[in-house]
């Protein structure tokens, strides 16, 4: 179980330090007023630092190693 775990932290911790955020669409009314309703699309944001990729990756590698193997 804590070597798939250690996999699965080692797989994410290598797609945070390449990506490093990801940018998504939202709908956002503007205006309300009774039947009439103006909205736009705006764009967001998400980002992260490249470094909690790194100990996501790091803790991963130590997880799958100090693991114990099953026969």
């Amino acid at each position: 179980m804590s070597r798939t775990v250690g996999i699965i932290l080692i797989i994410i911790g290598a797609a945070m330090v390449i990506w490093t955020g990801f940018t998504y669409t939202k709908k956002e009314k503007i205006i309300d007023a009774g039947p009439l309703q103006i909205s736009a699309d705006r764009q967001k944001t998400v980002n992260w630092p490249p470094y909690a990729g790194g100990i996501l990756l790091i803790g991963g590698i130590v997880i799958v190693v100090t693991s114990k193997k099953t026969a």
